[in-house]
């Protein structure tokens, strides 16, 4: 596989992480992070290292707030105007090991390699409950045919660190996205399914950090949810 890989960190008020996990992920490859009209240090801390790593380290900066999708769709363009092979997407947090991308670079070819949280460390009952469910529905909806209700038995689903082909990149970072939050990593899985991308998981450990994760959010997955539900049984039509 092309070692040509780009990682992509959205960040917003990370002042507190963001210089280990861009030193982190820069040991494996080149780092683009788009700071979402951060309030705090974050700014001054990427100006730094910027400073520092060159054009090894791209920063996009969003003077309002647009959270994830906008986020990482903008680093997906990047990525295609610099002509990378791969990107990876992770947080901004230290919830995703870094260690874990040499384990994505060297992963097999396939369009999309998920993260699966199959270790997990101070993770609320009520999270795990959440992403197991998620994962259920978003098999059930990706699937071929209204009686398969498994799919491709993927184990996670919502997870955000994942691998993306370039294939897959290039049409997320054009596609007019629907999702405002963290239903984007929903809305990515749907659109490599809807191309007949190839899915594998990477099994990895997840430590539960500072979440924005909040019933706003859950109600925006659950909406994106049903939509897929709706297009799958025909009831509205296909999108876009």
């Amino acid at each position: 596989m092309a070692n040509k890989t780009l990682v992509i960190i959205p960040a917003y008020n990370e002042a507190a992480t963001i210089e280990e996990v861009v030193r982190s992920a820069i040991v494996y490859a080149d780092v683009s992070v788009t700071d979402d009209a951060s309030k705090d240090e974050t700014p001054v801390i990427l100006k730094k290292l910027q400073k520092e790593f060159g054009t090894r380290l791209n920063v996009i900066r969003h003077e309002k707030n647009t959270h994830i999708p906008q986020g990482i769709q903008d680093g997906m363009k990047y990525a295609v105007e610099k002509k990378y092979d791969w990107v990876i997407t992770m947080d901004a947090g230290l919830s995703h090991d870094a260690a874990y991308l040499k384990e994505f670079i060297q992963f097999p070819n396939c369009d999309l390699v998920i993260g699966s949280r199959t270790s997990t460390v101070n993770v609320p009952l009520y999270r795990k409950f959440i992403s197991w469910l998620a994962a259920k529905v978003m098999n059930y909806c990706l699937s071929n045919g209204v009686f398969n209700l498994f799919g491709n038995n993927l184990r996670d689903c919502t997870s955000g660190y994942r691998r993306y082909s370039k294939l897959m990149f290039e049409k997320i970072a054009s596609y007019p996205l629907e999702s405002v939050a963290f239903d984007f990593h929903m809305e990515a899985l749907s659109i490599v399914s809807k191309n007949s991308g190839s899915i594998k998981e990477l099994p990895i450990k997840y430590v539960f950090s500072n979440s924005s994760f909040n019933r706003k959010v859950l109600k925006l997955a659950i909406q994106f949810a049903k939509k897929l539900l709706l297009r799958k049984w025909k009831l509205t039509p296909e999108y876009p």
